[in-house]
């Protein structure tokens, strides 16, 4: 595997996947009608560094990584994730994340936080495992096609 920062050529290759778990509407707080362009604007804006990994020489997964607050909080790192669904399982999520929050730490962010995590979100594992805890949730804050109302959690790690 291969991490690399993305370039313009690379949103194609991200968007079906992106899309697909976008749409799937049990992660991302983004609406699932999204559509290309939107999306990359939300993934691709232009605050945000975004890494791809390539398995085999094809896109595989995608991160971002930008400011989550302006001015003197600006050091407050916000990042997203997404493994192709057809990918899952195989450490390719771990490797990206570990990477990304290298890349904030010499970027000169001294925390993470992750604004809205779908509690159900079988991501939380891995979170947790590196280091992020849940300071706060907004309770019955999503509407998850398969739970019904669950609660949203911001996540928080000191870099």
């Amino acid at each position: 595997m291969v991490i690399r920062e993305a370039t313009a050529a690379d949103w194609p290759l991200i968007w079906p996947f992106w899309h697909e778990i976008v749409a799937a509407g049990q992660t991302y707080t983004w609406d699932p009608e999204t559509g290309p362009d939107a999306a990359r604007a939300l993934w691709m804006g232009p605050s945000s560094r975004v890494f791809v990994v390539e398995d085999g020489g094809r896109v595989v997964a995608s991160a971002y990584l930008k400011p989550n607050y302006g001015g003197p909080a600006s050091r407050v790192a916000n990042a997203g994730f997404m493994v192709d669904p057809g990918r899952a399982g195989r450490g390719i999520g771990r490797r990206l994340a570990e990477y990304v929050i290298d890349e904030a730490k010499r970027a000169g962010f001294r925390a993470m936080v992750f604004n809205a995590v779908v509690e159900t979100n079988p991501a939380l594992a891995l979170w947790r495992s590196l280091g992020f805890e849940v300071v706060g949730t907004i309770p019955e804050a999503f509407d998850h096609p398969v739970h019904g109302s669950v609660g949203l959690h911001v996540m928080y790690r000191r870099l």
